[in-house]
């Protein structure tokens, strides 16, 4: 099971990252885009993903993905239970978050594409 230490060192290990206390709610962002939040008691992380397929991502193992609450249906978000993550599922989920809010030259100079 990761822990909020765990996102913490992914996520600010990628360029252009602040952490931000917002409502009690642990949040990731890249100048104002938030890509990653805890919940307030940090058994859920919340994620950028892209919207249309989310739904799928949902369906294929709802006891780990959860659609975002209804007041954020209208963002590229979903949800996922962090006890259910590895360290490197995590890594993958945080970084693949973070590149959708950067610039691409910056995504591909940080990942070598």
């Amino acid at each position: 099971m990761v822990t909020t230490q765990d996102v913490r060192q992914v996520a600010m290990s990628l360029p252009r990252t602040t952490e931000h206390l917002i409502r009690d709610r642990i949040k990731f962002r890249v100048g104002r885009i938030v890509y990653v939040s805890l919940s307030r008691d940090e058994t859920l992380m919340g994620f950028a993903f892209p919207k249309e397929e989310r739904a799928a991502l949902v369906a294929s193992d709802p006891d780990r993905f959860l659609m975002p609450i209804p007041s954020d249906e209208r963002y590229n978000w979903v949800r996922v239970r962090l006890s259910t993550l590895g360290t490197v599922e995590l890594a993958e989920i945080v970084t693949d978050a973070w590149r959708m809010v950067v610039p691409k030259r910056v995504a591909a100079a940080h990942c070598g594409d």
